[in-house]
């Protein structure tokens, strides 16, 4: 009994304590099967292990992001390496170490622009620092484009999705937001 509590808090400390035991795992989005192998993990007390992490953020809303980071760092303080390839500001705030890579995107990247603590990256002229200062910033359109056609979805009903209708505007940039496990990958893919 004190293996599964254990087991079953830290799947909730991930996130995920809304899966239930029907659900397939063709069902999960790749930040809940990442998540779901970290709780594994976990569970297992492995150490002296390296785990390689690419965004297990993916999916998590902020209120899960603080959890996240906490297991992360049980990990850690297991004895793991633990490296995670990340653009969430909290964990990278978090981390012990931070290798930023650059100067930019695709032909024009592929170097190590930064390396070392958060304190210093914030004093650091990269791309990263730059956005994580507030010297640079991504602003709200003052403008919204205007929708007429839709998509409708009626009696939307899948995993955790509830029977309900919503219209998804067509030709505009529509975000599907909420916490984890409130069905937005089940809205949209199924």
């Amino acid at each position: 009994i004190i293996e599964i509590t254990s087991r079953l808090q830290v799947l909730q400390d991930v996130g995920l304590g809304y899966l239930t035991l029907n659900r397939a795992s063709s069902s999960l989005s790749g930040g809940e099967s990442q998540r779901i192998n970290l709780a594994t993990s976990i569970g297992g007390g492995l150490v002296d292990s390296m785990y390689i992490l690419d965004e297990p953020s993916i999916g998590l809303h902020s209120r899960d992001t603080d959890n996240l980071i906490k297991v992360l760092k049980q990990l850690r303080d297991l004895g793991n390496t633990v490296i995670v390839v990340e653009h969430d500001e909290s964990i990278i705030k978090a981390a012990d170490y931070i290798i930023d890579m650059g100067p930019l995107a695709g032909n024009k990247g592929g170097e190590v622009v930064f390396a070392g603590t958060y304190n210093d990256l914030i004093n650091a002229n990269t791309l990263t620092a730059n956005y994580l200062k507030g010297d640079l910033s991504i602003d709200i359109p003052k403008h919204r484009r205007k929708w007429k056609e839709c998509i409708k979805i009626n009696g939307a009903r899948e995993n955790n999705l509830k029977g309900f209708d919503v219209k998804i505007p067509l030709g505009v940039l529509t975000l599907v937001t909420g916490v984890s496990g409130s069905g937005k990958t089940s809205l949209i893919r199924h």
